[in-house]
Order: structure tokens, then sequence, then C-alpha cells
């Protein structure tokens, strides 16, 4: 294999694959990057057996081939070149040669018939939307799915179809984030999981895109296809939690607020909260009162009073900060709402105005 290309093209795509690369002992080949160079294009794949990335881009192809090649090892060293335009890939024996105005560069090769193939899903009943709803509709939950869950749907991302809507959702158990996006009409599409740690990759690679976006859906896999990005993620089996019947329907209290009036007292709040980062709410609607009370043995204490129009019943409610505050990155209106449905039932967060976004957070034990 030899080709010429340009240094910039080729570090981005680099990047976006190094990501996907795994690490398995028992089968090495993993951590590399297959490099395929014909017809004018080299296409980059990367896999860690649980989600799968092809990249191409334009070259110029002198003579085609196939090379693996360390996806960390590659990614630094071209990263590394500040200076250089222009660089030439070329194969020797189980060696690849970088060559650059500046440097010459040998990197030892791993053996490409060990690469695992990267499923291709039928796109017969593909359907399209614009990468960055895509985008805004995982990030706008993910945080609020599990991290290594025993329970793989609690680590996992929900989209379903809903009328004119993709509902995105994702819950911990502790919390649950769900997110509307409107789409156009998807005939053939049904709940799927998408395990939280592939949803952040796929967050992380297509983030910058604004073209659409060709989504095909099998079993047990997901594919993903833009203009020159390919990916495939697995699906998780399973039920996810129907949360719509934990969603109280009935509200006690409410406090409307200012976002940023909010987040600040947060922040100071959470300079004196305990070791579990716990926060007590009070809401005293007839006082006209809503503080937000920290506490710590060792340090001290302090109360937050916030300015906000109150109604219903008084109410003190214990809530963890990070699970309370995460909610508000999603969150894009000027005012939100707390509603409050009693001691022990949970609380929903919303913009006020936008019923897109519903946040629900479980109140912690009253000490």
């Amino acid at each position: 294999m030899k080709i010429e290309c340009i240094k910039d093209q080729l570090e981005e795509v680099l990047n976006k694959a190094n990501k996907i690369a795994g690490k398995n002992i028992n089968l090495p080949v993993l951590a590399g990057l297959y490099l395929d160079a014909r017809q004018n294009s080299l296409t980059i794949r990367a896999t860690n057996l649980d989600i799968g990335i092809s990249i191409t881009l334009p070259v110029k192809v002198i003579e085609a081939g196939i090379v693996v090649v360390p996806a960390h090892i590659l990614s630094s060293f071209i990263s590394s070149l500040s200076k250089d335009r222009n660089i030439t890939i070329n194969t020797k024996g189980q060696v690849l040669e970088v060559k650059t105005s500046s440097t010459k560069t040998s990197i030892k090769t791993l053996p490409s018939e060990d690469f695992p193939v990267i499923p291709e899903i039928d796109e017969d009943k593909a359907f399209s939307m614009p990468i960055r709803d895509l985008i805004f509709g995982i990030r706008s939950v993910i945080y609020a799915a599990a991290i290594g869950s025993i329970k793989p749907e609690l680590s996992s991302v929900s989209i379903t179809y809903e009328g004119e809507f993709l509902v995105f959702a994702a819950t911990d158990s502790f919390r649950l984030a769900e997110k509307k996006i409107r789409v156009k009409k998807i005939p053939h599409f049904k709940q799927i999981l998408i395990p939280q740690k592939n949803a952040v990759e796929i967050v992380k690679i297509f983030d910058k895109g604004d073209e659409e976006v060709s989504i095909s859906i099998e079993e047990h896999q997901i594919a993903l296809r833009s203009q020159n990005i390919y990916l495939t993620s697995r699906i998780v089996e399973g039920a996810f939690p129907d949360y719509r019947q934990i969603i109280p329907q009935e509200t006690t209290s409410k406090a409307v607020l200012l976002k940023q009036d909010l987040t600040n007292s947060l922040k100071t709040s959470l300079i004196f909260s305990d070791t579990f980062n716990q926060l007590t709410l009070k809401l005293s609607p007839k006082a006209k009162s809503f503080e937000i009370e920290s506490k710590n043995s060792t340090i001290g204490e302090n109360i937050y009073a916030v300015e906000s129009v109150l109604e219903g019943e008084n109410i003190s409610i214990n809530v963890n900060h990070r699970y309370f505050t995460d909610c508000f990155q999603s969150i894009n209106t000027d005012s939100v709402s707390l509603r409050f449905s009693g001691q022990a039932k949970p609380i929903i967060i919303q913009g006020v105005g936008d019923t897109s976004f519903l946040y629900l957070v479980m109140p912690m034990n009253q000490s």
C-alpha cells in the first residue's frame, strides 16, 4: 500500500476511529486500525466488538492495499506533526512507513487477517433524520443512565417512536430524563436500547455533524450512515422500565424560578453539603419562601433563599445535589418549574413553556 494524504484530514479521522478501538488481551488486533486504500480513498475501521466504525476520506492512492496498525500509536504520532501538511504512507513487509517533509517513521503492523468484520446492516428499512437532532436527544438524557449497572437496560438510552416524536429516555432508578424530538414519520421503528457507553461515543463522533444521518435497525444492531461515516452498535436486549407509571399525576406544591438563580444557589449549597451531597428544599408558599439548606458537620451550614413564585402546600424534602442539578444542562428556557407531589414522591423538573423535556428525581430519605 502507498498513499498520499493531507495531515489535518487524516488526523480528524484517526482521532474518531481511535475512540472506538478496543483493548482485548485475547484479541490484540482490536487495538488496531484497519486501513484499506483503493480507488482514491482510504477507509479506516475500528471496533471493540460492541461498537464499530468505518470512515472514508479522499487520498491519492499510488498502490492499493490493506494494513492494520496500532490505533493509539498512529493517532498520537499524526497528531504530533504540527508543521507538516502532506503525508506519504506506504508498507514494507510488516512495517508501515510514514513520511513527511520533516520526519520518517516506521510502525510495526498487526495481522490484518485477524481483524473482525464490522456488520453491514440492510438499508431497506432505513429512515433519515438530522444528525444534530439525534445527538441533541441522546445528550439531553444520557447523564441519567446508570454506569456499569448489573441491569443492562438501566445502562442504556431508550429511543422510542411515538406519533410525531422520537422519545429519548434514560434512568438509573434514582432519576429519569425524557426528551421528545419532533421527526417525520418512521414506519418501521420500534423501541431500541443503546448501551450508555456506546451512546457516549456516538455523541463524540457525530457531535459537529450537520447533515442527515441514515438509521438502520436489525434485531441486535443499529447502524448510522452519514456522508463518510458508517457506525454500528449493539442493541441491549431486555425491557426498559415502564417509567410513565411512576410520573406523579397530581401536584401538591409548585415553584417557578429563574434557572440562573437556581443554579447559582446550588453551586453555593454544594460547598456545604455532606458526604451524601444532600440538600434540603424548603417551600413555604404562604410565607413566599423557597430555601435550599445544606449542612456538613465538619464544615458548617448554609441556607440560601431563592426568589420564586410558589403555590400549594408547605414541604421540606431532601435531594441528592448531583441528581438534582444534572438536568439543567438540558433545559434551555430562562425559567424552570419544580413540581412536588408529597414527601416521598418524585420531583418533576421542566423548563417553563417547554414540554419536550421532563426530568424526575427521587427524594432522599428524611434524616
